[in-house]
């Protein structure tokens, strides 16, 4: 155990393999997203195409990605762990050490976005798909539930001046603390003010029929 922190603790080497391998995953991950909404989003919107593209990069991202470092936090921890999703959140670990020893908050929020946010985004597929009625009901829980769980993943670290955070190089920093969590805000704000304009729009539209 010593000798897999110490290799944590070690002077990071930019753009490792691992590094390398990490981002090429991302790719993949968004592209199937791609994939995915244009077969099932044939006839809708261009807009809800796109939006189907983010709900299917959302809920492979929380079951293929977060799913097994809940496994692995539960039943042991990322930095003693050996497998090939280990080495993925270990190269997320070099900016938020959090990640890699079971963090209990860091934890339960990740459980709860896995079984909660990861059904919610497939419903919401589903949802869109099918043209039902509580979409936008989805939509709006979706969207508060990840914004919640920015909020509780960073807030409480920065309430205590960020200790876990390495924000010492661009990597760190600007991609993998800036960008793949910032999307996790900017989408979710941009799909609750669709939600508010299409509910405005469907209130006004009864109002006239009245």
């Amino acid at each position: 155990m010593s000798d897999a922190l110490n290799e944590i603790n070690a002077e990071p080497v930019l753009l490792s393999p691992v590094t390398v391998l990490s981002l090429l995953a991302c790719v993949a991950q968004l592209t199937l997203g791609f994939i995915f909404a244009q077969v099932w989003g044939r006839k809708c919107s261009s807009t809800d195409r796109w939006v189907l593209v983010w709900l299917f990069y959302d809920a492979i991202v929380h079951i293929t990605l977060e799913g097994p470092f809940v496994y692995m936090s539960i039943f042991g921890t990322v930095a003693t762990s050996d497998s090939i999703f280990a080495e993925l959140w270990k190269e997320y670990g070099k900016a938020d050490q959090r990640w890699l020893h079971s963090d209990p908050n860091i934890v339960s929020l990740e459980l709860l976005t896995v079984v909660l946010d990861g059904s919610l985004a497939l419903l919401l597929v589903y949802a869109i798909v099918k043209d039902k009625h509580y979409r936008h009901f989805v939509q709006i829980t979706l969207c508060v539930c990840e914004l919640y769980g920015g909020w509780m993943t960073f807030f409480p670290d920065w309430l205590i001046g960020s200790p876990n955070l390495n924000t010492s190089n661009w990597l760190y920093l600007w991609i993998y603390l800036v960008f793949f969590n910032g999307i996790w805000l900017i989408v979710p704000g941009l799909l609750l003010y669709q939600s508010w304009k299409d509910l405005q729009r469907s209130h006004h539209i009864m109002k006239k029929q009245k």
